[in-house]
């Protein structure tokens, strides 16, 4: 059984997620929690294996809460709010603190739709149980990424992968490269619109450039490309790598 924790301030949420849980064999609510304090007590009490979270409460925010969680006690989380929309800036934040997924509240249409919301609920509850949530390290020098004779590199090209929740693990990964670093690609598993605006953000961020993959794209050295779902490489004439998004 998946123990699940609810953390949200609506009475009507809390009772509606309740139920959409329950209605799975495989998944107990083991407790439902109004604010960030009252469920930090449950925690301890309860021991979920997943916890459910809004981002808009009273006394401490969901992303403080999550940022203060992943620190002190990480564990698998899943965000659902009404500001948890694809591409909306919370939701980047919260997948690179590491939540491991996240839904939009329920709307007033979802009735007609019910049996789909509880279904995609109840499989990112599934999923967010298996994830392997623990606190990072942080890497401190560029020769904890790359070996010291790295020059070798220069002619090769990094590949990373990553699930949802791997958004802070790759941002100090990039963080840490020099401008002279091989070409890196990066497949992660986000909606399309996200790796546009996480892509975005790493170039502000980082020494090296940063990009979203595009089909055609010609790999360069001291260049990262980001592609939200799987890309494949392919050699043109001159050796030269070209990116099929």
């Amino acid at each position: 059984m998946v123990k699940v924790l609810i953390i949200d301030d609506s009475p009507l949420i809390r009772r509606l997620l309740s139920e959409i849980l329950s209605q799975a064999s495989d998944i107990e609510v083991v407790g439902c929690a109004e604010d960030p304090y009252q469920a930090r007590e449950m925690i301890k009490l309860l021991n979920p294996d997943v916890l459910t979270l809004d981002v808009e409460m009273p006394k401490m925010d969901g992303i403080s809460f999550l940022r203060n969680l992943m620190r002190l006690r990480p564990m698998p989380v899943v965000m659902i709010s009404t500001l948890t929309q694809q591409g909306s800036p919370i939701t980047l934040e919260a997948l690179e603190l590491g939540a491991v997924d996240f839904i939009a509240k329920p709307t007033v249409n979802v009735k007609q739709q019910m049996s789909q919301y509880a279904y995609v609920v109840q499989q990112k509850v599934r999923v967010a149980a298996g994830a392997r949530v623990r606190s990072f390290k942080k890497v401190s020098t560029v020769s904890e990424l790359l070996p010291s004779n790295a020059q070798f590199l220069l002619n090769k090209i990094i590949a990373i992968g990553a699930s949802t929740g791997g958004t802070e693990a790759i941002k100090e990964v990039l963080i840490k490269m020099p401008t002279n670093c091989p070409a890196i690609v990066i497949t992660q598993h986000i909606p399309p619109v996200f790796s546009t605006s996480f892509a975005q953000r790493m170039d502000r961020t980082c020494a090296i450039n940063v990009k979203e993959a595009q089909h055609g794209d010609k790999l360069t050295a001291g260049w990262a490309y980001i592609a939200p779902g799987g890309l494949h490489l392919y050699k043109k004439k001159r050796g030269k790598f070209i990116l099929r998004a």
